[in-house]
């Protein structure tokens, strides 16, 4: 995984993948969630893993997922279609292999019958990042594989994937 140093407003960030550090300017002027990266010359710097620009990146993801993929759970009476965990991973890693994700937060319901994560993608481009974050929530008491909040991250996951593109596709056929 990479690890990613910020500082705001025109500052410099370091990517380290493997033995490559690659350090670029930004400028955080765009807004929340997204920088554009200056063009300076000398911050041009070739990478290894940042080979695409961020459009070309989200229209990857943005493409259907072959139905070979997609599983099918039963939840209050309804199928509900969705991509494992582990397969989103595997499309992120082909598609964007330099994204990064993280947990923001883990908050049980004042009951304790209930815990929500928050998890944050950040996608890099070479000309711009990106993130998207969103919530998965599961009750403790869930019987299955795994516990809830292994659970509750792993829905978070692939919700703030969907919010880049990635099987956004499956939320679409439901209202169909």
């Amino acid at each position: 995984m990479a690890s990613l140093g910020l500082r705001l407003k025109a500052a410099t960030w370091t990517l380290r993948s493997g033995a490559a550090t690659v350090s670029r300017r930004c400028s955080s002027e765009m807004g929340k969630g997204f920088r554009r990266f200056s063009s300076e010359p000398e911050n041009d710097v070739p990478t290894s893993g940042i080979s695409r620009p961020l459009a070309e990146i989200l229209k990857e993801l943005n493409k259907k997922v072959p139905d070979s993929v997609i599983k099918t759970r039963i939840e209050d009476g309804f199928a509900m279609k969705y991509i494992p965990w582990h397969i989103v991973n595997r499309i992120m890693n082909l598609h964007a292999p330099e994204w990064s994700g993280e947990v923001r937060s883990v908050t049980y319901s004042p009951d304790g019958n209930t815990v929500t994560v928050a998890y944050r993608v950040t996608l890099y481009g070479t000309d711009a990042e990106i993130f998207r974050e969103s919530t998965g929530t599961t009750s403790v008491d869930d019987k299955g594989y795994g516990d809830a909040v292994q659970k509750a991250e792993a829905m978070a996951f692939r919700r703030a994937c969907a919010r880049l593109g990635l099987g956004l596709h499956l939320y679409h056929e439901d209202a169909l």
